[in-house]
This record gives C-alpha cells, structure tokens and sequence, in this order.
C-alpha cells in the first residue's frame, strides 16, 4: 500500500471553490438540504450492494473506524467483464501480450482510496491510500483483480475511489467491492469503462454513495467534484476519440454526403437559416466539397459510457439498423427486377407475412440472421434464407380494419400519433400562410358540407359550442414543401386538413379531407374537399384521399412526435446533465436512469436513419426534405413548457384546467386512450419527482444557490436549444415547483410519451396499407388524362397500389418499424429497479417504493380499462387494446411496456 497526493488526478486543474453562507457549510450532512442526520457507522452485519450510473457516478458508501482500531485491513476485489463479445482481454496480438504481463506483475489496477474529509490539522487533502490489484481468478466472462489495504484510524470517510487501468485495453469494470471494515462489506456495481492510461492519462473516479448538493460537498471531495466535471466537458478542440468520455454539442452538419455525391449534400440543422437543437460534438474532419459540413465516419463517436450493453447489442438493436441499410438493403435490390416496383394487388402485401421473400444464398445472408433473427428463416432443403414478418396484432384482429373510417378515426386517439388531432376553435378554418404565394387562406371545407353530414345531431354552431369538432392539420406546415417534393421522382405532397366530428357514442367520425397543391410553375392552385360516398367512385377517391392523409400524419409522427420530441429534443437535456450536474449531485442521479442509451441510438439514426439517401429520405413522402421539415416543426411548433402532457393536451384543446376533475384536467373527448392512460403516468412520475426534490431543496434559496443546478439550466437553454434561448416561454428555475415541473417534464419525454410513439411502430405501421409511409402518385381527380380517367374507372385499386410505398420501401420501412419495437432483454422500465445508491436513505427509499406500487396500480387500471366495453376507442371487436402506456412488459416486440428513457 502507498500514500499518494501527487498522483495525476489529484495535482491539477485545481478549482477555487465559492465562499458558501455559514449555515451551508456543514459537509457532513445529507438528506433534506443543510438539514438532516449525520452520517451513521454502518453495523458490521448489513451488506451493502451500492450501484454507479456511469463512472463518476458511482459511489461508495462512507465506512469509519474508531480510534480504538489502529488500522484496519480491507481487500478490494474488482470485477471486470468481457463486455464487448470477445475483443477486450480476448484480442490476439501484441496488447494481449503486454497485458498478460502487467497481469504477471501483478500491476493491473491501479487503486486508490480518497478520504472526505481534510486533515483536520493542516486544512488539506488527506494523502491517498494506493495498492495495486493483481489478478486473482475468473469465472466464465468475469475476471478478478484483488488487492488489499491497511486503513488507519484517522484515514476517516472514505468519500471516493480512484481507478487507474494499467492495460494497453479498455476495460469494463462490473463492480468493486470492499471488505474488512468493522461494518461489514461494501459492494460497488460500476457498470463503466476504464481507459488504458495510454490512451488518457487521467485517472477514473467514484464517487461516495451519499448525495451532496455542491454547497454540502466535503473538504476532502471538493477537488475532485469540480474536476471531473472539467474532464467531462473536454475543450472543444480536436476530433473525439472512441474511449473518451466528453460531452460537448454541435450543429447538425453530418447528415449529408457531398464528397461521395453532390446531391447527398444537406444543410447545416441548427443556427439562424435551420433552428434546430444540438447533439453531441465529434469534432470529425470537414468534407472537402463542403466546408460546413462533417466527413462521414465508420464508427459515430458517443461518449463511451453512452454506448449500448454487450445485451442490447446482441439482441439487436444497435448495430441491426445499420446493417440493414448497409447489408439487407442491397441484398434486396440484388433480388428485385425493378426497385420502384409496386405490390400488383392487395393480396400479395399479405404474401409478406406468409410466404415471405426468398433471399439469395450467398454469405452475407447467414450474418444478416444473427441480427434479425425474428424476420429472417433457413430453408434447409435449399440452403436458403426467407425474410418473413410476424403478422402484426392490428391485422390478426382484423384484417379488414385498415379500410374502414371508424378505425381511421380511433387511431387518431389511440393510435401511434395521438398527440396531432386538435379542437377546431374557430371557423372557417384558416391558413396563417401567405395567400399570394399559397393561395386562399380560407378552407373549402364549407358549413354546408359539415352540416350535411352532421344533420340529426346539431348545427354547426353547436358543434363549435359544444366542442366537437376536430381537426388533423397538417396544411400550413407541408404546403411550403409541395412544390420541391414534387421535383423528386416516385412521390408527391399536398397540405391537408381532416375534420372529424364527436358522437354521441364518444368515438370520432372522419367528415371531410381537404388536399392542396399551391400554384408550382405554370400550374395553378389546385384544391379539393373529400367526403365519405356511398357510391363507387366517391368511396375509391375517399379512400385515396385517406391515404394521401395516412402518408403525411405517418412523416409527422415519425419525423416531429418521435424523433424531434423524444431523441433530438432531449440529447441536449443528456449532454447538459454530464457537464454541468456532479455525480454526486441528487438531481443527476434522478435523471440519469432517464437518459440511458439516448445518445448511441441517436448517432445511429444519423448514420442510417435521417441521413441522406437514409430510411427516413428514401420512403417517407418528404424525401430529402424531411430533416429540414423537421427543422421548421422545431422553428415553429417546438416549446419546452408544451412539452408537459397537460399543457400540451391544453395546447390542442384537447383538454381545459378544471380543479374538480381528475388530474385536474377535464378532456373534450372522455375516452382519449393516450392522455386517459398518460395523466396517470404524468401524475405518477409528478409526485415521485416532488417527493425526491423537495426532500434535497427544502427552501428555494437552496434552489437558487446551487450553482451546478443553474449552470444545467441555463446551458440546456441558452446552448443545448440555443436557437430559441430568447423564448419568453421558458419556464424559471427559483424555487422548487419550478425544478419539479422541468423534471417531470424532461422524466415523461424520455419515458412515456417515447414509449406511446414508439412501441406500436410494427403493430400499426407493418401492414402499411393501415399508414403508408409515403404518397407516390398525385390524386386522380387532380390532372386526369383520359387514359389515367379510364384506368382509374376500370381499376381504381391499381391507383391505391401505386400510390403505396414501393415493394423495397415497404420492406425496409417494415424491417425498421420491427427492429424499433422491440424491448431489449435488459430493457429497465420506469419505476422497475430501486437505484441502489438510494437504498440507505429512508425517505428517498420509501418515496420510490411508493412510485413503483402506483405503477403497479396502473397496470391494473389499465387492463381494467380494456376490458370496459363501454370505452370504444379502446375495446370492442377486432379492437387492439391500448396497452402502449402500461409501464412494465417482457422482451421483444409487446406492444407495451415503458422504459425508463430513449433507449431505441
């Protein structure tokens, strides 16, 4: 064992701490604030199982020793796993080589043990306690390294533990754990790679298991709080290397690829031409075409303890995206005669999910089956592969459920874009859009055509007064794009508004679809009102016109509901929380379970999803607009504060405050699957946040005086969405009402409103005829040749065909939809583990176990409401019950289930 104060972690970036009032400083207290208990010596019989979030996160908790015992001594014991499937203490070569003989030498693991407090003498940091740890056995995947110290008396509170890899390979280490302290054993689960010090110098710390706001922070752990957050925010300079571990933001730049061809070239999505928000810095080499833009790279740097676990890995999802685009999409196109071939009738879409595709036999096809192992078959008669979907559960209930309007209109509420349809509050309904330029403002959505169809309920003024009209919008927000989306070969837009009207049975009922083209050259202003017939020709153009509409909410729900809101929206809220909130701090460990995995599925998405020529570009109808559209959704739909589920239902008119009703809300439909289930969710995360803060912030100067706390704020809004920092709708940060909503909110985005937009992906979406991804011809009632008139006429399915996705669309979109869906085997679902760094602490302990029994009774409360007949837009024949928001679930594709944050 070794003293040491001069090692390379602790001698610099030294920081001058703030002058603190007296009353905060007290270093030794937790709990409520500057008010609470001191820490108590732990009795020899309790085990401690303690766990880190990453790797300053992980602590330990502090163990004494009385002046009776001299010294005391301690072994620690240091697991470490093979976490990247064979290529960490596995690789053959001259690395492996070394590292077996730092093993030999017993010098693996550099370890040492900080003190909390200052010597009491000199007012400095305590030397620390140093040993190395030597490699004492295996089992299976786990290694063990071992080393042992003599612990003095007056060494006081262990408040952290430092780690220095002494391999040429990064290791993952499981967990540390410590024992011979007269109160038993401590055991650490680290979860968190450790960077050879050839790679990095700096030295890993772990923390102590008590939280401390940064006022309560010990002498002796200052220091180092102050540091690793230094080394977390790096400097801005140089490209990320893949062991690193900063978090720093930049522009949107990498999505195209002009070097490989210049119509690959995209803008630039943040700043004052495309306001957007900011992901992680990478600081990759510029293209040469381009000198805005990044070089596209092999392998898209997060920071290390962002990437996913060897189990998510395995089972899928990572990397199956990118190999589908890079390995099954090419495969595809091999097989296909003609890559913009449609489906010939109705029928043969069926034919994917019972005879499937027969894929060729070469060699790429048997790796393609460790990654899609539900999609992809053997036929061992002829050696080769099927692909072939599971049937989705929407079109096992009922597979004609796609073409009629009832189910159209549920799927607005209950569907996987709930959060589009909005109360009409005024008529005639109207464009904010310049008329010159896009024709009248006015819709040709008349009152007569709605009071013809309305005739026997009411008029249209008390349809307005009794707030039941509603209105799918999506007019204003793609007309702008028409014209250019109409230059790409194989699809077509339109803006478009759908109105719906309320019966009395509380379900919706589609009146009238309303489809725009704007003056486009020499062409003139084109618009046409839809309604539902009861003649051939009218069901075949309503039919038609649903689709077209079908087309556009599926590009909103995939481009703004879910990725805008729930992955770009949020990697901000991650990369502000890992620079400006310690690892110790309270507010950080409540959000951290929250916003795993986020980071990694997001530069995923960029490598193969929203890129150029990506998923998104290639089979949804904006085409290489989408991500600019995505950009203008952010510039003018976008709010923080909108982000809250009541506000936003408030937002809509879809629900008005009204204090004696549940949650506070009274909603203008009463069977509103999504927010009926999703105010319970809201309501429960809501008091466990409230509980947790107002357990650490008793006052609101304590809110006000936390200085990382308001560094974290300040950057998420003046860095992170930097483009709207001027926004008057941002909501303070002074007391704590106002951290407990900002929480909530960040909590309920990456959780909840993720799982209800993301997890009926392949229910809904996988039988596209139910929501096609795109549009591909125009209606034919818009310019119709006598030919096209009369192959309309004779079959008006064939128009239905060709307006849906492409044979190759649709099986890449379908392929994603699947992957997307699916839970992970070690998927963590909210409320579902207690973190054990909140184990000791009775308050917070209790508070959580409180949350975690409520969503146990929405469980209940949920299948309950499924079985209740009564509820239409939940139950009935042939009707999928709504379970997106039912908070636990097993793995694979469920349909339910809600996990804790982002994490696919």
């Amino acid at each position: 064992m070794m003293l040491s104060k001069s090692n390379n972690f602790l001698k610099s970036h030294a920081l001058t701490t703030q002058t603190l009032p007296p009353n905060l400083h007290n270093h030794f207290r937790y709990g409520e604030g500057n008010v609470s208990s001191s820490i108590p010596i732990p009795r020899r019989s309790k085990q401690r199982n303690l766990r880190l979030c990453r790797g300053a996160s992980t602590e330990v908790k502090p163990s004494l020793l009385t002046p009776v015992e001299k010294s005391t001594s301690v072994k620690v014991v240091i697991t470490v796993l093979d976490e990247d499937g064979g290529g960490l203490l596995s690789n053959i070569g001259i690395n492996q080589g070394l590292d077996g003989l730092t093993d030999l030498l017993g010098r693996t693991l550099l370890v040492e043990l900080v003190a909390a407090q200052l010597d009491a003498k000199t007012g400095e940091e305590k030397l620390t306690l140093q040993s190395y740890a030597r490699k004492s056995g295996d089992n299976e995947n786990e290694i063990y390294y071992e080393s042992s110290f003599e612990i003095p008396y007056d060494f006081g509170e262990i408040g952290a533990i430092i780690l220095e890899n002494e391999h040429r390979q990064e290791m993952f280490v499981k967990n540390i754990s410590l024992d011979g302290f007269p109160s038993g054993s401590i055991n650490i689960h680290c979860n968190s790679w450790i960077h050879s010090k050839y790679d990095d110098p700096e030295k890993r710390v772990f923390f102590s298991n008590t939280s401390y706001l940064p006022s309560q922070t010990p002498g002796g752990l200052t220091r180092l709080r102050e540091k690793e957050l230094v080394a977390l925010r790096g400097d801005g300079q140089g490209e990320r290397k893949t062991s690193d571990r900063i978090y720093d933001y930049d522009v949107y730049n990498d999505l195209g690829d002009p070097d490989n061809d210049e119509n690959l070239a995209r803008p630039v999505l943040g700043g004052p031409d495309h306001p957007y928000p900011r992901r992680c810095r990478t600081g990759r080499p510029r293209t040469e075409k381009d000198p805005l833009s990044e070089s596209k790279p092999s392998e898209m740097y997060v920071p290390r303890d962002e990437a996913f676990s060897k189990v998510k890995q395995e089972t899928f999802q990572a990397k199956a995206i990118y190999s589908v685009v890079n390995g099954l999409v090419p495969l595809l196109k091999s097989v296909a005669v003609d890559a913009d071939q449609g489906f010939p009738y109705i029928s043969a879409i069926d034919g994917l999910f019972n005879e499937g595709v027969l894929l060729p036999d070469i060699p790429t096809t048997g790796f393609l089956g460790n990654i899609i192992p539900r999609l992809l078959r053997a036929i061992t008669s002829t050696g080769n592969t099927i692909l072939r979907f599971e049937t989705p559960q929407f079109i096992d209930r009922d597979k004609l459920a796609w073409f009629r309007d009832t189910e159209f209109a549920r799927q607005t509420l209950a569907g996987i874009n709930p959060c589009a349809i909005q109360l009409v509050t005024e008529w005639p309904l109207k464009s904010k859009l310049d008329p010159d330029v896009y024709g009248p403002a006015e819709s040709e959505i008349s009152r007569e055509l709605v009071e013809q169809d309305i005739r026997g309920f009411c008029t249209l003024e008390e349809a307005m007064e009794q707030k039941k009209l509603f209105v799918l919008d999506y007019h204003d927000l793609l007309l702008p794009y028409v014209g250019r989306v109409r230059e790409l070969e194989q699809t077509t837009l339109y803006g478009s508004r759908t109105l719906f009207f309320l019966m009395p049975s509380g379900t919706l009922r589609p009146i009238a679809i309303e489809l725009t083209r704007p003056k486009i050259g020499d062409k003139p202003y084109w618009n046409k009102v839809f309604v539902p017939s009861w003649e051939p020709t009218g069901v075949w153009l309503w039919r038609l016109a649903k689709s077209h509409v079908l087309a556009h909410d599926s590009g909103y729900h995939e481009l703004i509901s879910h990725w805008l809101r729930t992955h770009c929206c949020v990697e901000p809220y991650i990369i502000a929380t890992h620079r400006q909130l310690s690892a110790m701090h309270p507010i950080y460990r409540l959000l951290h379970p929250h916003l795993r995995y986020t980071m990694e599925i997001n530069a995923l998405a960029r490598q193969a999803l929203i890129n150029a020529d990506g998923i998104i570009e290639t089979s949804f109808s904006p085409g290489k607009y989408s991500m600019e559209l995505s950009s203008v959704a952010y510039d003018l739909l976008w709010q923080f504060d909108l982000q809250a589920l009541p506000a936003e239902l408030i937002s809509r008119g879809m629900a008005v405050e009204d204090p004696s009703a549940p949650h506070g809300l009274k909603l203008m439909i009463e069977d509103y699957p999504y927010a009926n289930d999703g105010l319970l969710i809201w309501d429960a995360i809501k008091q466990w946040v409230t509980d947790y803060v107002r357990h650490y912030y008793l006052e609101p100067i304590l809110i006000q005086s936390d200085t990382e706390l308001q560094a974290w704020w300040t950057e998420i809004r003046t860095v992170g969405h930097g483009d709207k920092k001027d926004e008057p709708w941002w909501p303070d940060l002074k007391t704590p009402d106002d951290l407990i909503g900002i929480l909530t909110t960040i909590i309920w985005t990456a959780s909840a409103h993720h799982a209800a937009v993301n997890f009926g992906q392949f229910d809904y979406g996988a039988y596209f005829p139910n929501r096609p991804s795109i549009a591909r011809v125009p209606m034919p009632t818009e310019e119709l040749s006598l030919e096209e008139k009369k192959k309309f006429l004779e079959r008006p399915e064939v128009f239905l065909l060709e307006s849906f996705p492409t044979q190759l669309q649709a099986i890449k979109v379908m392929i994603v939809l699947d992957i997307l869906s699916n839970h992970s085997p070690d998927e963590e679902y909210i409320g579902g583990q207690l973190r054990l760094y909140w184990a000791d602490n009775k308050v917070i302990k209790a508070a959580f176990e409180r949350f975690q029994g409520r969503l146990m009774e929405i469980e209940g409360i949920i299948d309950a409401r499924n079985a209740d007949w009564s509820l239409k837009n939940r139950s009935g024949a042939g009707v999928v019950p709504y379970e997106l928001l039912k908070p636990f679930s097993g793995p694979g594709v469920t349909g339910k289930g809600v996990p804790n944050s982002t994490s696919i």
